[in-house]
């Protein structure tokens, strides 16, 4: 993984160590998360790839060179013509028609994430819209590696084990190395050769921190929804 992801993430440890070991993920990764969970998950998760669309969108136009701009459409052609089609496939399977997910009513914690990122893309560069969307690109792919790999004996049972191994695979796991290589690309292009030295390194960080803990949210928005 790219050296700066690392130092985003050793510099906000606790935050990610909640988010990415969230009791949400464990029960994941051993087929006991309450079904309900999961489809309130999978409901609020449509409408915030909506979101996320639009923020790849903004990123074409914080871009300044061809190929950032290039990147861009690309993850958001994924997005609109793959990605979405596999979360409605998905979520048929587990009885959540696409009208339903369209009727979806958004939940704050789905609200209080996605528009953070919106607005650190809208008010600040590409580089802060690429770092706030980080911890769900890069994240997704570093949770799902470890799953797949740690429930490898089991996964065969587990009801969950699309999710795993689609966030697990290959495919997915170079769109996290790629997601973590650009934000290297841009912070070089944008702050220099040492970008932790850069005065804006400290918001930087702050952002990367505060959608790390946004992310924590989203997993326990699902588990909340379960316990009602």
């Amino acid at each position: 993984m790219a050296a700066l992801f690392e130092e985003l993430k050793a510099n906000c440890r606790d935050d990610w160590a909640a988010y990415t070991n969230h009791s949400f993920v464990r029960a994941l990764a051993a087929g006991t998360l309450e079904i309900e969970a999961f489809r309130f998950y999978l409901a609020q998760d449509y409408l915030f790839l909506k979101h996320f669309a639009r923020a790849y969108a903004l990123a074409v136009y914080k871009s300044e060179t061809l190929s950032d701009m290039r990147a861009a459409v690309a993850t958001l052609d994924g997005l609109l013509n793959h990605e979405m089609l596999l979360h409605v496939d998905l979520a048929a399977g587990w009885g959540i028609d696409a009208k339903a997910l369209e009727a979806t009513v958004e939940h704050p914690a789905n609200m209080a994430y996605t528009r953070f990122v919106l607005e650190r893309g809208l008010a600040g560069d590409l580089l802060d819209l690429l770092v706030a969307l980080a911890p769900c690109v890069v994240g997704y792919g570093e949770i799902g590696s470890r799953l797949l790999a740690d429930s490898s004996a089991t996964l065969a049972a587990n009801p969950y084990r699309s999710w795993i191994e689609t966030y697990g695979g290959v495919e997915y796991q170079e769109i996290a190395a790629a997601a973590a290589a650009q934000i290297e690309r841009v912070a070089s292009d944008r702050l220099g050769d040492r970008p932790t030295a850069n005065l804006r390194w400290a918001t930087i960080q702050e952002t990367f921190a505060a959608a790390t803990r946004l992310e924590v949210g989203f997993w326990q928005m699902g588990l909340d929804a379960a316990a009602r």
